[in-house]
């Protein structure tokens, strides 16, 4: 294979080395033919990619020539003889030697086997012609691929013509690589081949860049549904493995899912066509888009991939993509892909695809060519006159009519069929050029239908974009940083069902690219695509007006799909401009000597020279490669930045230029292992950046006063997040795989690791991680130790049904390590076990890399700062066990009683109703669907029996699954005749941490979480007396005031942010505790008569006032308003009293407050009891219930929430019946 580059080229000659070219070219290698074989040329494309992404087209046109060489005729011949003999003797090595016992050893199969092994699997130099490959290839700086194929074929039928070519070969090869310009933008251009022009055309500035693989290939090999499937992977930068015995039809694929893509662009690597000997880079621990030939026969299940945990693994030629699991859909994808359907069906395509539709045609294609080549005329018609009757010989009907003709003495003419054979090769050429505009209005139409999905999804991204640099260089400095896309803000804006989808694609580096560019363009020249984009956007917004629908989930129609049809059909209608015709060049006489069905030694001085200053090759102007330059060093996304790529993202994404370098094609061990350690610093500084932004993202307001990033960050983003986590961690351990066992390979180290330790269970126990210290009380009860292990957590995993596959099972693992803070630990416990770590992995693979390896668990454990609840929150339906433990005060009180005690315990996914406790048990386990994060618990008992009365201090529950252990604070009785008479209390919950958390949690600045209420807030008002400090009025009013304007900021945060609503209610610092202390203030006494009081008894006083008074006003309305406010506050107080649970007095007056908050009553209720008689006989004249301005003040503040929805948790409320007043 000759290579000729014009002398202006220098860098697609250090691009393209001779032997990295071969590779490309013949992918198989050299292919020997005889004439009984199949010869038809084939052709095929590839690519290749530049450091900074650029790309270069390379179309090749394969064919077969005579080998002339004796020597390689008879060199070949013995290669067969030897290949015929190793498999007669393999297929005959169990039968015996005599003749009759190797007839009777054969089947029917055997023998069948045999003649066409006799038949056709044999070469003998005497007898048969022998054909080698060879191939021509013509490189372009943009895909014209009809223009090249086209050209390529012209070239091939000049050497296997009858006739000689016009002009020497050398002629048309000069004129393509000196004086065929590139068409300008917008403008179409003719150049000449061998027999007939060729035709080219270039999209203009602001349409879609130029893109000429045909989409109705690609829709036709995948059909819509996969098609949009397999673009949604790419579009999340997942694994893309193409796979088809066809390379062409991997190269369609591949360019058409990229083009797609506007206004983004893939980052990664792409290698649609993966030469065999780079197969390892299979393992590269990074997004790819690779395409992989298939060899006839082969099947899916013996294609052993080293990871297929976030593969999307596409099979072109069976019609069958198989997806990775938690894959988010396309927005609108029904209505997406019904009018792709429209705009496909409108060009004769079945949605479904035609894969089937075209193996019958190819079918059909070879069997005529089969009888074309039986007529030995290989399927020419003879130029020559022939008679009608030769030309219809052979029908019976005609023949008739011949043998009457003859006795009448009628002669038939002959004629010339040469004519209507030219108008049948102009109607031809015709459809043939009506075709390929129908390629192209397609090609257009389905790009303005995905270019237009995006500018619908996008269309206020502008807004969201942060630039906070004033100048270029100072914003690269500091870009690692920085946040340069509002993505929480971008988001809440969004509809609903575009959430799923587009939380995880603004994480892409495709999109982070996409917005530094947006941001360089203030300083530099727009980045095309950007433009175009841009521009499209603002059209929008002219014609629309800002029009509301822009932000919502209904599906808009592309509405320029004719208009861009019409544009491209007008430039290949009308030529606007006309390159130089070829011409004979100044060579030596007996140069460019034809010889019939061989390729000509081409001239080499003639084709190295050319007019100066005529490179041809794409212009890129000084500010784009500086732009490039610059992202590629500085530019940086959440998992990775460019100084990352710039060492190991950047060579495997583009494995052209690995394919440029000579030393990765020897493949040697020390090659391999070096690629893999930039792999190894790769994926550590991806875990690293990674870790960074989900502690950022957890910390929230703190992580931006301290200057690292958003201030908010969405439960939906948190489970991207994690997600993302393990994803990295599913590459880390498919990296260096000795064999690859199962779809996720932690799943399958982790499976392996329980069998070696259950192995060893019965000689000893298996060490285990001790849990937390024994949680005392002043009773001596506790909560047992919960067994923190490893295999612990993998049983429960596997115990899940509603998980069916090991990715799935893999990713609950890691969730439910990172809920427990114990991931970085248990994969420490899992790597410690070395024997099995050498087994599975090789030497350079990332868990064996010690440094590395620690520094990853570091980070790991870095999460463990924050708390998290992506199991929970996650397996909704799953059965938990749990346990709870009720403590009393043993000192106090009996630690047993005679009484029956049940106990309901509630959280934000439901409760368990009420259950029984074993008499004089204090533990109990129970199991029930997953109620989420624990918020309150009722508790209570019959009061039978001698002892009835209980003085319970907490009870504590704990998640048995996740490790999580709720303390329910109580310090008061439950019994008749003791504290307020409550038999029933409802506690609630604050979750524990560890003595190792609450260190992290100071080291890291957190913020503790809001407390539940203590016991000494929950004592009667008998226990305010001596040593418990009085707040004072000031302490008082501050109080209300920091409770409601808790519940403001409540509200006022992203839905999936708002904690619970119950702690800001009914907790400490709550509402309840708040409006306690108003009116604990200036209590008269604590006992009257020896008697408690509390407020529920001032209640029930104002209520009997209220009943019995006949007040007269001044004002007629004021009597009816004052009138209906004491009436609804009866009717509630009434319906605490009567309710069917044995609740105490302060347990109704938290009713009391949670009701009038939900219905909006407080600031009525509050100067009703301002100016109840009884207030003068129990309240000192400074309480402030007393005081006119301080009662209006606190009117005012209760008012701010009038304007939020509440709503209450059932247990807070069951029982209470206030349906309005008839």
């Amino acid at each position: 294979m000759t290579f000729y580059f014009t002398k202006h080229d220098t860098l697609l000659q250090g691009l393209v080395p001779p032997d990295n070219m071969s590779k490309l070219c013949m992918p198989k290698g050299l292919s020997f033919r005889t004439q009984t074989d199949s010869k038809d040329p084939q052709f095929h494309s590839f690519i290749i990619t530049r450091e900074d992404g650029s790309r270069t087209y390379g179309f090749v046109l394969t064919f077969y020539e005579e080998v002339t060489s004796k020597q390689i005729c008879t060199a070949m011949q013995t290669l067969y003889q030897m290949h015929n003999a190793e498999h007669y003797s393999s297929l005959y090595a169990s039968s015996s030697c005599s003749m009759d016992s190797l007839a009777s050893s054969i089947d029917e199969g055997d023998t069948a086997s045999l003649l066409k092994l006799q038949r056709y699997n044999s070469y003998d130099i005497s007898r048969d012609t022998l054909y080698v490959s060879k191939s021509i290839c013509l490189i372009t700086p943009l895909p014209f691929m009809q223009a090249c194929k086209k050209f390529l074929i012209q070239l091939y039928k000049a050497v296997t013509s009858q006739q000689p070519p016009p002009l020497p070969l050398e002629s048309y090869i000069h004129n393509i690589l000196y004086e065929v310009p590139l068409p300008p933008p917008g403008r179409s251009l003719k150049f000449y081949g061998v027999y007939e022009p060729v035709i080219c055309q270039r999209p203009g500035p602001n349409e879609l860049p130029l893109s000429d693989y045909p989409l109705r290939e690609a829709f036709e090999l995948l059909g819509l549904e996969n098609l949009v499937q397999v673009f949604t992977c790419v579009l999340l930068e997942m694994q893309i493995l193409l796979y088809s015995q066809d390379y062409q039809r991997l190269m369609t694929v591949a360019e058409g899912i990229t083009t797609l893509l506007f206004p983004f662009q893939w980052q990664h690597v792409y290698v649609p066509i993966l030469p065999a000997s780079l197969l390892h880079f299979l393992d590269a621990p990074v997004p790819y888009l690779m395409g992989l030939q298939s060899k006839e026969g082969t099947d899916r299940s013996k294609l052993e991939l080293p990871q297929e945990a976030n593969l999307c693994f596409v099979d072109i030629d069976n019609h069958f993509i198989e997806l990775p699991e938690e894959f988010p859909q396309f927005p609108n994808k029904v209505d997406f892909i019904q009018e792709l359907s429209e705009v496909v069906l409108q060009f004769g395509i079945p949605p479904e695809g035609s894969l089937h539709c075209s193996e019958s045609a190819t079918k059909l294609k070879n069997l005529v060519l089969k009888d074309l080549v039986i007529d030995k005329k290989n399927g020419n018609v003879s130029t020559n006159n022939i008679s009608m009757y030769e030309l219809l010989k052979g029908n019976e009907t005609i023949a008739r009519l011949q043998a009457l003709a003859e006795r009448t003495g009628v002669t038939v003419e002959k004629m010339d069929l040469s004519a209507s054979l030219s108008e049948k090769e102009k109607d031809l050429k015709l459809q043939c050029e009506e075709a390929e505009l129908r390629d192209y209005k397609l090609n257009v139409q389905l790009r303005e239908v995905f270019a237009n999905r995006f500018t619908q999804m996008f269309a206020d991204y502008e807004a969201f974009v942060i630039q906070t640099a004033q100048d270029m260089e100072s914003w690269l400095t500091s870009r690692e940083q920085m946040q340069n896309f509002d993505k929480a803000s971008f988001l809440s804006d969004q509809p609903e069902p575009y959430l799923p989808f587009l939380s995880r694609f603004i994480e892409t580096q495709m999109f982070a690219t996409f917005i530094d560019n947006k941001i360089m363009s203030q300083w530099e020249e727009k980045d095309p695509l950007l433009r175009v984009f841009d521009s499209r956007i603002e059209k929008i917004r002219l014609y629309n007006v800002r029009a509301p629908t822009m932000r919502t989930s209904i599906y808009q129609k592309c509405s320029t799909l004719k208009e861009a049809a019409q544009s491209i059909e007008q430039r290949l209608m009308k030529m606007d401009h006309t390159a130089i015709h070829p011409h004979l060049l100044d060579m030596k006489i007996g140069q460019g000597k034809y010889e019939r069905g061989f390729f000509p030694k081409l001239q080499s001085d003639v084709l190295a020279t050319g007019p100066a200053n005529n490179n041809r090759w794409v212009s890129r102007s000084a500010t784009t490669q500086r732009r490039k330059e610059r992202l590629r060093q500085h530019s940086e996304h959440i998992g990775l930045d460019n100084d990352l790529r710039e060492k190991y993202v950047q060579e495997a994404r583009s494995l052209g230029k690995n394919l440029r370098q000579p030393k990765l094609s020897d493949l040697s061990p020390a090659v391999i292992a070096q690629t893999n350690w930039k792999f190894v610093e790769g994926l550590l500084k991806e875990c690293r950046m990674k870790t960074k932004r989900m502690l950022v993202e957890k910390m929230g307001h703190e992580a931006v006063e301290l200057g690292h990033g958003e201030a908010n960050i969405t439960g939906l983003e948190e489970n991207t997040l994690i997600a993302s986590l393990c994803d990295l961690l599913e590459r880390i351990w498919s990296h260096g795989l000795q064999i690859k066992q199962g779809k996720s390979a932690l799943w399958s180290h982790l499976i392996q690791f329980q069998d070696r330790e259950e192995k060893q269970e019965h000689l000893a126990e298996s060490p285990v991680a001790l849990g937390p210290e024994r949680r005392k009380s002043d009773s001596g009860v506790m909560l047992p130790t919960l067994r923190v292990s490893l295999i612990q957590d993998m049983r429960h995993i596997q115990n899940m049904s509603e998980i069916k596959t090991d990715v799935g099972r893999a990713r609950a693992w890691i969730r439910l390590s990172l809920e427990k803070k114990l991931l970085s630990q248990h994969l420490k416990q899992l790597l410690s076990n070395q024997p099995l770590t050498k087994k599975l992995y090789k030497r350079y693979a990332f868990l064996r890399c010690e440094e590395e390896r620690e520094q990853f668990l570091y980070h790991l454990l870095s999460l463990n700062a924050v708390d998290y609840f992506c199991f929970t929150s996650v397996f909704t339906t799953i059965m938990i066990p749990y346990r709870s433990v009720i403590i009393p005060i043993k000192k106090l009180s009996n630690a047993i009683i005679t009484s029956n005690p049940w106990i309901c315990v509630a959280g934000e996914l439901g409760d368990t109703g009420v259950m029984q406790i074993p008499k004089n048990l204090l533990e109990m386990t129970f199991e029930c669907q997953n109620l989420g994060k624990l918020t309150t618990v009722q508790i209570g008992h019959d009061n039978s029996g001698l002892l009835a009365k209980w003085l319970v201090d907490c009870v504590m529950v704990r998640n048995e699954i996740t490790g999580h252990t709720y303390r329910f604070p109580c310090g008061r009785w439950l019994g008749k005749g003791i504290d307020d008479g409550s038999l029933e209390r409802i506690l609630i919950g604050e979750l524990m941490t560890t003595a190792s958390d609450e260190d992290l949690v100071k080291q890291c600045r957190t913020p503790p979480q809001q407390k539940s209420p203590t016991s000494a807030r929950r004592l009667s008002i008998t226990s305010l007396t001596g040593k418990t400090t009085k707040p004072n009025a000031g302490q008082i009013q501050e109080g209300i005031g920091e409770a409601v304007n808790n519940i403001v900021k409540h509200f006022h945060k992203p839905e999936k942010e708002r904690g619970s609503l119950t702690v800001l209610l009914c907790g400490e610092n709550g509402l309840v505790a708040a409006l306690e202390q108003v009116f604990h203030h200036g209590f008269k006494s604590a006992r009257i008569f020896h008697k408690n009081v509390f407020i529920w008894d001032f209640i029930e006083r104002a209520v009997a006032y209220f009943e019995n008074a006949d007040q007269i006003l001044d004002n007629e309305d004021d009597v009816l308003i004052q009138k209906s406010s004491r009436k609804t506050f009866c009717h509630y107080v009434h319906a605490i009293n009567t309710a069917p649970r044995n609740i105490g007095k302060d347990g109704k007056f938290q009713i009391l407050v949670c009701l009038g908050t939900r219905d909006r009553l407080l600031p009525q209720w509050i100067p009703l009891l301002a100016e109840c008689p009884a207030i003068t006989r129990m309240y000192e004249e400074s309480a402030l219930l007393r005081d006119r301005m301080t009662v209006n003040s606190l009117i005012r503040i209760l008012q701010t929430i009038q304007d939020f929805t509440i709503v209450l948790e059932g247990s807070l409320i069951k029982g209470v019946d206030v349906n309005p007043i008839v």
